[in-house]
C-alpha cells in the first residue's frame, strides 16, 4: 500500500526553504572594508561536540560491533549487492535533483541506470548499468540542490542519531524522504527494517575507512564532512589555495 502524502506537510518545508534562502540573500558587511563577514561554520561548537559524544558512545557500544558482526558473516558479494540495492534506490533522488540544478546529462544518465538495474539488475542488486556505459555517479540530494543555486551551507550541525549535517541540509531533509522510494511503503516492519539494514550496511562501509582518523575526531569529522559536502555541491571542482581547480578529486 502507498502512504498519502500530506501536502501541508510538503508546504510547510518549502516555506521553509524559502525563509533559508530570505536568510542568506544578504551578508553581513565589515565594518572598516566593506567586505563580507565570513559567518563562522562552527558556531554551535559545545552543543555539537555534546551530540558529537551522545552519537560516537552509541556507535562504539552498538553499531560499530553489529556492522563488524554483520560483515564478519556476510560474504562480500552480499555486501556488494545489498550496497548496490540502495544505491540504486538513490538514483530517484539523483534525477529529480539533477533536474533541479539543470544537469541534463546527469538525468539522462541516472535514469537509465535506475530502468537498466530496476529490471536487468534485479532490482538494483547487480550494478548492469557500468557494463552498458552508464557509470555510476556521485549521490545529490535537495541540500545539495540549494547550494547549487547559492544558498548558503549554514552553520555545520550535529544531529542526535543522524551524525554531521548542515543547517540547509537539516531543512532540506523532508524532501529527501519523499524522494526515498521506501519512505511510501505502509509496512512499518519492511519500512523499519529496510532502514536498518541501510545503516548496517553503511555504518560497515566506513570500519576501514575510520582508520585514517587522527588527532582531535570531532575536528576530523567536521573537516571530512564539509570538504566532502563542497566537492559534492562543487562536482568535483575545488578550489585549491592557489586559486586553481582540482578536478577529478576522487584520483587523490
Amino acid at each position: 500500500m502507498i502512504r498519502v502524502v500530506n501536502k501541508q506537510w510538503l508546504g510547510f518545508v518549502w516555506v521553509l526553504a524559502v525563509l533559508l534562502l530570505s536568510a542568506c540573500a544578504s551578508t553581513p558587511k565589515s565594518a572598516q572594508d566593506g567586505e563580507p563577514i565570513e559567518p563562522p561554520k562552527d558556531p554551535w561548537e559545545g552543543f555539537n561536540r555534546k551530540m558529537f559524544a551522545f552519537n560516537d558512545t552509541l556507535d562504539r557500544f552498538f553499531l560499530k560491533p553489529v556492522a563488524q558482526g554483520y560483515r564478519f558473516v556476510t560474504p562480500d558479494p552480499v555486501e556488494t549487492g545489498v550496497s548496490n540495492f540502495f544505491s540504486n534506490l538513490g538514483e530517484v533522488s539523483n534525477v529529480v535533483n539533477n533536474m533541479l540544478q539543470w544537469k541534463w546529462r546527469k538525468v539522462g544518465n541516472s535514469t537509465g541506470r535506475l530502468l537498466l538495474n530496476t529490471t536487468v539488475g534485479f532490482g538494483g542488486l547487480f550494478d548492469v548499468a557500468r557494463y552498458a556505459g552508464l557509470p555510476k555517479q556521485d549521490p545529490e540530494s535537495f541540500g545539495q540542490t540549494l547550494s547549487y543555486w547559492g544558498v548558503s551551507s549554514g552553520p555545520y550541525v550535529i544531529l542526535p542519531f543522524l551524525g554531521p549535517s548542515t543547517m540547509t541540509d537539516t531543512v532540506a531533509s523532508p524532501v529527501d524522504w519523499y524522494l526515498d522510494p521506501f519512505s511510501y511503503v505502509d509496512d512499518n516492519t519492511v519500512l523499519y527494517g529496510t532502514k536498518a539494514l541501510d545503516i548496517l550496511q553503511s555504518r560497515a562501509a566506513l570500519l576501514d575507512a575510520e582508520k585514517l582518523i587522527s588527532g582531535d575526531k570531532y575536528v576530523f569529522i567536521r573537516e571530512a564532512y564539509l570538504q566532502r559536502r563542497e566537492y559534492l555541491v562543487q562536482d568535483g571542482q575545488v578550489q585549491d589555495d592557489f586559486g586553481g581547480e582540482l578536478e577529478d578529486f576522487d584520483d587523490f
